[in-house]
């Protein structure tokens, strides 16, 4: 029998799924409210002619293409990939990048901030006992999947640093997964270690590798503790907004018992 998990958070407007003046904002039309709208439309219509004097429900969204659940372009990351290459936008993502097998990595012990490097991704591939292909879809379970509706979301849970990224994408991985608020580590510990430091290359090192492998990552995943390690296949194909950075999807994981 065939399962499906859902692997995206919602869109709503009162928990705290990005920072200050990036929420998205939705304004719900009830059945009673949007009655004047139906009547407009048909003059000389009356409210109490139609079934239960109800009009339409809908809703007017205000919205970042990174709000919610998303999938990150290359050109989100830098106006160049592969090396020189112009940045494809959302609209130009191959559609064979967004429905493959899923591999799950699960790096929940690691603490706020911490940056994954090559070689944690490489023993955790190790203890899973898999072995990358081409197109796999490579997700990663942190700390922050849990913390979702909570008001520190946002700073929570760990990121994946450059190396890390390159490793996957050296292997013919397109895709790859999160289910923090960003790919990289939370902005508050990247800041602190530059200020520290004052070592640019640390800032979105994980967003960066696009520039030398052109890739996509999906942003605020949900549910991750559900999956196995692999086994399954994920679809993410994303919202087609013409020469945009990203598009939001509804990621979803396929398992076939």
């Amino acid at each position: 029998m065939r399962k499906f998990i859902d692997l995206s958070i919602y869109l709503e407007t009162d928990v705290i799924s990005d920072p200050p003046g990036m929420q998205p904002q939705i304004t719900y039309i009830d059945h009673q409210q949007g009655i004047a709208g139906m009547v407009a439309s048909f003059p000389g219509l009356k409210a109490e002619e139609l079934p239960d004097a109800e009009g339409w429900a809908v809703e007017q969204v205000r919205l970042s293409t990174h709000n919610g659940t998303h999938l990150d372009a290359p050109y989100h990351f830098a106006s160049t990939m592969n090396g020189g290459e112009r940045a494809i936008t959302i609209d130009e993502v191959p559609l064979e990048w967004c429905f493959n097998d899923g591999v799950k990595l699960d790096f929940r012990d690691r603490p706020n901030g911490y940056v994954v490097t090559a070689e944690d991704v490489e023993a955790e591939l190790a203890r899973i006992d898999y072995k990358l292909k081409p197109l796999d879809i490579v997700v990663v379970n942190t700390a922050a999947g849990k913390r979702y509706g909570q008001d520190d979301y946002v700073s929570y849970g760990c990121g994946m640093g450059h190396d890390a990224t390159m490793y996957l994408l050296e292997r013919g991985v397109r895709v790859t997964g999160i289910d923090g608020w960003s790919w990289d580590a939370p902005f508050e510990y990247t800041r602190a270690r530059y200020e520290a430091e004052g070592d640019a290359s640390i800032i979105w090192e994980g967003h960066k590798a696009g520039r030398e492998i052109g890739y996509c990552h999906i942003e605020k995943m949900h549910n991750l503790e559900a999956l196995p390690p692999h086994g399954f296949m994920i679809s993410c194909f994303p919202h087609k907004i013409r020469g945009a950075s990203a598009g939001w999807t509804r990621a979803v994981a396929i398992l076939d018992d």
